[in-house]
């Protein structure tokens, strides 16, 4: 991802309902949210984060991944934290070795110190062969024991992603990007070669890591300019939609040619919504054909997202939002976009970029890193639980009709889960559940968890809602969100 373009400081946005506190104990909103349950917004996927480049600092920490991945309580940094429950894995590929090829070797200096370069598998390009000494099967170990440990915890999805191919297949062996901007600095000669190195470890991993991705993306933020200097030190590399249609061409043909038909191709895992919509409509036939499902990331958060969901209603695909992030560690803009997300991209799939991330206090990840080190628990963690905690892969997408209440429905366990954000001021909000075939009975209890990002509650539980009728309300204080869960429903 590229931080630079994180918007910051968006404006307020309207909230779910205009409502009026009327007193404690029989008060209720003069509004509400109206929950369709005729509305079917897709079936979730799930939740997750991208590995690196927390993972490679990290290691492989049991309490990060039983703290990310599974829903139990962690003890963290001196918190009882509760798991995540993450359950899709963004595997980053590198392209950086200190292998030396007949005294060539990678610009700069031969490291993987810095934690943003990340070891690739393919040494050299003397032998395809995996088995050869051409291949080093060792090489990012911390990233990949996370990725075990992920998966030993529940994680059920995972996705291979380039953010550059190996530096000795590059035209300047910087898998920084190339010295002019918006230049592909990928030799011509090694699209298929690339390709044949994503698809080589997608079959290794299937072989010998128990690890099958469900998908390989052979690029990352593809339009942006991509130089040494613009690219602050990661991995990164420029393709016009042309390119990326020839490499998702060759990349299709490597996993193909391995026994992987199943692995799916995304596309094109663009820095914001409009970047996407504008490859797409560039793309030919064929290669939006080949394309399994869009990526996108969430960057530019200013631009339309219902265009993009137009485009691939119309193409008859998935959309994942598949990195995000932001420097609010009170998690507050999480809720704002992913709203948003949920009301007019439709994605079937949320990741955050780095769940734990590098940023000394910066705010970029709800648990942060201060010099490679973990360091605290933002606000944000226990935000993001509000959401990845109830809102489960299986469950069915429901409209609210606003951006700051997202509802999912559980037809096996018969229960609806909302999950309510308040930008504004102190308030109640009223959820009306009329439109339900059924809508559990009156005086019902409906269990809430809450995360006041100005107080003190940390995703606390609460047994105090109740229904009255087919609605039911509770008192938000500013900045706060709220997940609640109302079983006995049926659509």
């Amino acid at each position: 991802m590229d931080r630079r373009s994180v918007l910051r400081g968006m404006a307020a946005l309207p909230a779910a309902a205009a409502v009026v506190g009327l007193g404690a104990g029989t008060a209720r909103a003069d509004g509400a949210t109206v929950v369709d349950p005729a509305s079917n917004r897709g079936t979730w996927e799930g939740w997750g984060t991208s590995l690196s480049w927390w993972a490679k600092a990290v290691g492989p920490d049991p309490v990060v991944a039983d703290a990310l991945f599974g829903r139990g309580s962690v003890q963290l940094l001196g918190r009882t934290l509760p798991g995540l429950g993450l359950n899709i894995v963004r595997y980053n590929v590198g392209g950086s070795s200190t292998h030396a090829i007949d005294g060539r070797a990678m610009r700069p200096e031969p490291s993987t110190a810095g934690y943003k370069a990340l070891e690739g598998y393919q040494l050299d390009w003397f032998s395809s062969d995996p088995s050869s000494s051409s291949w080093d099967w060792y090489a990012d170990a911390n990233q990949r024991d996370m990725m075990w440990l992920a998966r030993d915890r529940g994680a059920d999805t995972f996705e291979m992603f380039s953010n550059s191919p190996m530096w000795w297949m590059l035209e300047n062996d910087d898998p920084r990007g190339s010295e002019t901007p918006w230049h592909c600095n990928l030799q011509d000669g090694n699209y298929g070669r690339h390709a044949a190195y994503l698809a080589t470890v997608a079959r290794y991993a299937h072989d010998h890591w128990g690890i099958d991705f469900r998908s390989v993306q052979p690029v990352n933020e593809p339009c942006l300019p991509w130089t040494p200097e613009e690219g602050r030190g990661q991995e990164g590399c420029f393709y016009t939609p042309a390119q990326q249609a020839r490499l998702i061409a060759e990349t299709r043909a490597q996993l193909d040619a391995r026994g992987l038909a199943w692995m799916e191709i995304p596309a094109m895992d663009e820095n914001g919504y409009d970047y996407a919509l504008d490859t797409w409509n560039r793309f030919d036939p064929a290669t939006r054909q080949t394309v399994g499902r869009i990526n996108v990331h969430g960057y530019r958060a200013d631009t339309r997202r219902d265009l993009l969901y137009d485009a691939a209603v119309a193409a008859g695909k998935r959309i994942w939002m598949s990195e995000y992030t932001d420097v609010d560690g009170s998690g507050m803009t999480i809720a704002r976009n992913l709203g948003l997300d949920m009301r007019w991209l439709h994605p079937t799939a949320w990741v955050y970029w780095q769940v734990v991330d590098n940023s000394n206090g910066g705010g970029w990840g709800p648990i942060e890193l201060v010099d490679n080190r973990l360091g605290l628990v933002n606000t944000k963690y226990y935000v993001l639980a509000q959401y990845t905690r109830h809102i489960r892969p299986g469950m069915r997408i429901l409209d609210t009709g606003t951006p700051d209440v997202v509802a999912a429905y559980d037809s096996a366990a018969r229960k609806l889960v909302i999950v309510a954000a308040n930008h504004d001021t102190d308030r109640y909000l009223d959820f009306d559940l009329s439109r339900f075939t059924t809508a559990a009975t009156d005086g019902a209890l409906v269990d809430r968890w809450m995360t006041a990002t100005a107080g003190s509650e940390r995703y606390a539980h609460h047994q105090d809602t109740f229904l009255h009728g087919r609605r039911f309300w509770s008192w938000f204080p500013a900045r706060s969100v709220q997940s609640f869960e109302v079983t006995g429903v049926d659509l």
